[in-house]
């Protein structure tokens, strides 16, 4: 995690520090089993394959957004505060592949920073949305 942001420290256009992630078959096997997802096309290759069509076990959207909020809060810091978070998924992942989640500053008023986020591989947007967070201000220490 990086020095605290503040209201003040940031601007419209700005990006937020990315997160990139290679999601392991290992790591989506706990997630499914973490959020009590028994659907096979996360888990079971044949089955994937064979019974759904695809090349590979897909990675959960919700552990896309998840990875995203991780990228949010650790940009926002300790003293900052995710008010809003909503996400959209809108196409695959498969383990093994590069995925960066960030987001770009669109607006700020009274402390608070709108942000349009997403979940990349490579320029493909996979999962877009829209985030507000909390920012402390230096006036408040």
């Amino acid at each position: 995690m990086t020095d605290q942001i503040h209201y003040e420290d940031i601007e419209t256009g700005s990006e937020i520090t990315s997160l990139t992630v290679t999601v392991t078959e290992t790591q989506m096997f706990l997630f499914s089993a973490a959020t009590y997802n028994g659907h096979r096309i996360h888990y079971d290759k044949v089955w994937a394959r064979d019974v759904e069509g695809y090349d590979n076990v897909l990675v959960q959207g919700p552990l896309q957004a998840a990875l995203l909020s991780r990228a949010l809060t650790d940009w926002i810091g300790g003293d900052g505060r995710l008010v809003r978070f909503s996400v959209q998924n809108r196409a695959i992942a498969y383990p093994g592949q590069e995925l960066t989640f960030g987001g770009v500053v669109t607006g700020k008023a009274a402390g608070l920073v709108d942000l349009d986020i997403y979940c990349r591989r490579g320029e493909d947007v996979l999962m877009p949305g829209t985030a507000t967070v909390a920012l402390p201000q230096r006036a408040e220490r």
